[in-house]
């Protein structure tokens, strides 16, 4: 007799939970749905006619069309020692690692670091996807408090000082931060932060985990210098991707991190996939090469700031005043916080109603809290769209308070 497959699965499979969120998108399939749910870059963003014209280069090179090494192609991975020298991190091609999205990395990541019940530091709230590669490991969280400006310092060295106090710092392995255009909070962290945290992780002698995919995506304001570009101990692991400043679907992501790490996460990797696709790779290395790159991010950043800007206003002149939220300067999220009665799960049904929808902010917490908080994309709907969801979405959130 066959036995239940429920009984074959692994206690880390046994742990998954269905996700709310997804069990919630399921409500906004119909076409007629305005969502600011997903988290996906605009078509119209994507560098077409570019690709167009590197993909039959690439397609007469057989290297391309063969395996690669899991490290990643030379040619990428020296295009992005270049890039990254603009940004002020001096790196060897052997500290940059080619991932199958930043989201493998993540993962890899959980896998050569983490034991079950190893601590983790991070934002309240903080990315969903981190939580769920972590959560494989079944680590444990110390949530750092922010504010408008991302990390309260003063609370990442009190959590700091309490974990020494009892303990507990031989099981934390690193500090998961996205300072730049946080997700899902939309913050970022100021250059005086910035330094300050440093201090306190070399101090402290904390591992950082820098998840940069939206640092390019600024529409004003003054760039700041990545966590990576202070790093003076070699302590930060930084991680981007060409995700939001190329193609999604190409899946190529990379990776910074010291020698020794790089060389643990490439056994890590081989038995997930052998390599990150090599195709993808050679047309990500063309389009760095052939200086593509920063002309098109300006001609991001134009579509998605205008679109940011609709966002904005919308919610300036439809959204309740109970209804508080930071404006952001770049990125691709809306972070709202409502009263704390209002739980945004429960109203969801009553929200889709109207044809539009968001994410519920619970899912950003890893400590279950958040339920009266909700994340906004702007970048994905069309300018009309967004407008108009903000309405539906203002409506309902007056309704709801004046009952």
């Amino acid at each position: 007799m066959k036995k239940p497959m429920e009984n074959l699965f692994s206690d880390s499979a046994n742990k998954l939970k269905v996700s709310v969120i997804r069990e919630l998108l399921k409500l906004t399939l119909k076409p007629e749905v305005i969502s600011f749910a997903g988290g996906l870059p605009n078509p119209d963003a994507f560098p077409v006619q570019q690709i167009h014209e590197i993909t039959p280069g690439v397609i007469g090179n057989t290297n391309a069309l063969q395996y690669g090494t899991t490290e990643g192609v030379p040619e990428l991975r020296g295009a992005l020692k270049k890039r990254m020298a603009t940004k002020n991190v001096k790196c060897e091609v052997e500290n940059i690692q080619i991932t199958s999205g930043s989201q493998q990395a993540l993962d890899i990541l959980g896998r050569i670091l983490l034991n079950p019940n190893d601590l983790i530091l991070t934002t309240c709230p903080t990315y969903l996807g981190a939580i769920q590669a972590f959560g494989f490991q079944d680590p444990r969280y110390e949530l750092v408090d922010m504010d408008e400006h991302s990390v309260i310092v003063e609370d990442l060295e009190a959590r700091l000082e309490d974990i020494y106090k009892r303990g507990d710092n031989k099981r934390l392995k690193f500090f998961y931060v996205t300072p730049t255009f946080h997700n899902p909070a939309g913050v970022t962290i100021p250059e005086k932060r910035r330094k300050e945290i440093m201090e306190l992780c070399n101090t402290y002698d904390v591992l950082i985990i820098e998840d940069d995919p939206y640092g390019e995506l600024r529409y004003r304001g003054k760039d700041q210098p990545l966590l990576k570009s202070l790093d003076t101990e070699d302590r930060v692991i930084y991680l981007s991707t060409f995700s939001k400043i190329l193609v999604p679907g190409f899946r190529i992501a990379w990776m910074v991190a010291p020698t020794e790490l790089v060389k643990k996460f490439v056994m890590a990797k081989q038995a997930v996939d052998l390599c990150t696709t090599t195709f993808t790779q050679y047309i990500g290395a063309e389009y760095l090469n052939k200086g593509h790159v920063d002309q098109h991010i300006e001609k991001i950043k134009e579509i998605y700031g205008r679109k940011m800007q609709i966002m904005l206003q919308s919610m300036a002149e439809y959204f309740p005043e109970e209804a508080e939220y930071a404006e952001p300067d770049g990125g691709m999220f809306v972070w709202v916080r409502l009263p704390e009665h209002i739980n945004t799960i429960e109203i969801f049904p009553q929200v889709v109603e109207k044809n539009v929808a968001y994410v519920v902010g619970s899912a950003f917490y890893p400590n279950g809290k958040g339920l009266n908080t909700m994340r906004l994309n702007f970048t994905h709907p069309s300018d009309e769209k967004i407008e108009e969801g903000i309405k539906r979405l203002g409506n309902v959130l007056h309704q709801i308070l004046e009952k």
